[in-house]
């Protein structure tokens, strides 16, 4: 049937210009049904590469939605991600300051010990280094308070004593050296 159509308009539109010229018929006749015959023309011709086109179009559209939705989706994705790291991170820079006051808490008591003991070592010593100070001076100080009382008791037996009393020493200490090699004699 479309057949018949398409050869009956083609002979109408061969023969419109041929008959509008003669002064046949009514004028706007021919150019409607030529109009027609045309519309049916590209109608039947066109109908399907322009619904394929409009087909590849709305998939193409549908394609790019369904990519856009994927995309906005991954970016919500990793949106929730960082918004979730960005949490974790403050809860470890808490835990990392926590760490760290507890550290330098720690660190704190183990410099106060440490001085503590070095403070305490070197009481010790100052009070071993005093001590021995004290016996040194000590022994010094007997050393000469010997010398100045042998100076002394010196200086005092020969302002006091006079010759007769070195004579009867003398005589005393040969009597006394007699008696002890007399006595080591028997």
């Amino acid at each position: 049937m479309m057949r018949a159509i398409r050869i009956q308009g083609s002979a109408l539109l061969l023969a419109a210009p041929a008959l509008a010229s003669e002064g046949e018929g009514p004028g706007l006749l021919f150019p409607t049904i030529n109009l027609l015959l045309l519309f049916a023309v590209l109608f039947y011709f066109g109908r399907k590469p322009i619904l394929d086109f409009f087909e590849q179009r709305r998939r193409g559209i549908q394609d790019d939605l369904a990519k856009a939705d994927a995309l906005r989706r991954e970016a919500e994705e990793r949106y929730a991600a960082w918004q979730r790291k960005l949490a974790d991170l403050d809860a470890e820079l808490a835990s990392i300051r926590d760490q760290s006051r507890a550290r330098a808490e720690s660190e704190r008591a183990q410099i106060v010990a440490d001085a503590t003991a070095m403070a305490e070592r070197i009481r010790a010593d100052a009070i071993a280094a005093i001590e021995q100070e004290l016996r040194r001076s000590r022994a010094i100080l007997h050393e000469e308070a010997a010398d100045l009382a042998v100076e002394l008791a010196g200086n005092l037996l020969r302002e006091q004593v006079t010759e007769g009393d070195r004579e009867r020493l003398v005589t005393e200490f040969i009597e006394r050296i007699e008696r002890s090699g007399a006595a080591a004699g028997r």
